[in-house]
């Protein structure tokens, strides 16, 4: 099973730090691409075009997008950081419900069990 690194982006695309920087050196994210599937990546905005951040009520509409891709891509698997928990400046009890309705293909930093106690962990990024 293929795995897919989702990571915290802008809606620019412009990858220039933490996980969007590892994910455009190492794992084929595009610079200019702000949300979705690019080489072994999938970028979930957390900032706009302006590099500011997003309301969380945006976040949780790309959050939204994004499960419902990766209910559809069974055949992968979606490791997911603790997007908008660094630069954006959220809090993890804010951002990590927003994925409790993630698909069992979907596995999270072991920082989120508190919030999303029934899912699969992969660790820390």
């Amino acid at each position: 099973m293929s795995k897919i690194f989702v990571f915290g982006s802008n809606e620019a695309g412009v990858h220039g730090a933490g996980a969007a920087k590892y994910a455009c050196k190492y794992l084929g994210a595009e610079w200019g691409f702000g949300e979705g599937l690019t080489g072994q990546t999938y970028a979930l905005p957390t900032k706009d075009y302006n590099i500011n951040s997003r309301s969380l009520g945006e976040i949780e509409a790309s959050v939204d997008l994004f499960v419902e891709f990766a209910r559809s891509k069974p055949d992968l698997t979606f490791q997911v950081t603790r997007i908008g928990c660094g630069l954006a400046g959220f809090e993890d009890r804010e951002i990590a419900p927003l994925f409790s309705n993630a698909p069992s293909n979907c596995e999270f930093d072991s920082f989120w069990k508190l919030w999303l106690p029934d899912h699969k962990f992969w660790g820390t990024f």
